[in-house]
């Protein structure tokens, strides 16, 4: 059975920096045996950001895409603070906030992007927890999405 950094490695997917703070926070908390990760929105390999808003200058295939990019980027927060992904033993809840036009109606669907790539890295019986997916004017930046999730560490 593979472990997570296993899984990930397999899918040939790049782990953007860890993005630091911009405002007053931590990228992520440990408590008891629960990691909180702070929202965080798609960041690239070459720490840019993807911006765009969903319905405008975004589809909904693009917006999915900028979804895996966050989960992406959460993945690379876990790895840095925790020194290893294998220490996660299930995802408990992710929150996705999409930022799209007045009209977009399919907020789920894009969160699917992050949602999947946690399925696949820990398993479908771990990897996928509770989630919530809504739609948001703004977010900051005019970044597609940010997300933010709770992790059960192993003991």
């Amino acid at each position: 059975m593979q472990t997570p950094e296993e899984r990930l490695a397999a899918l040939g997917l790049v782990l953007p920096p860890a993005p630091k703070p911009l405002g007053v926070y931590k990228p992520g908390l440990q408590v008891g045996e629960f990691y909180y990760v702070s929202g965080h929105g798609p960041v690239l390999p070459d720490a840019s950001l993807i911006i765009g808003r969903i319905g405008a200058e975004m589809d909904i295939e693009a917006g999915k895409l900028a979804a895996q990019q966050v989960g992406l980027t959460i993945l690379a927060t876990l790895k840095a603070q925790l020194g290893s992904l294998n220490r996660v033993k299930r995802v408990i809840k992710v929150l996705g906030m999409v930022n799209a036009t007045e009209d977009f109606l399919r907020h789920p669907y894009v969160i699917n992007g992050c949602s999947e790539l946690f399925a696949k890295v820990w398993g479908e019986e771990n990897g996928i927890g509770v989630r919530s997916a809504v739609g948001m004017g703004t977010l900051p930046d005019n970044i597609p999405v940010e997300i933010e999730a709770m992790f059960e560490l192993d003991s």
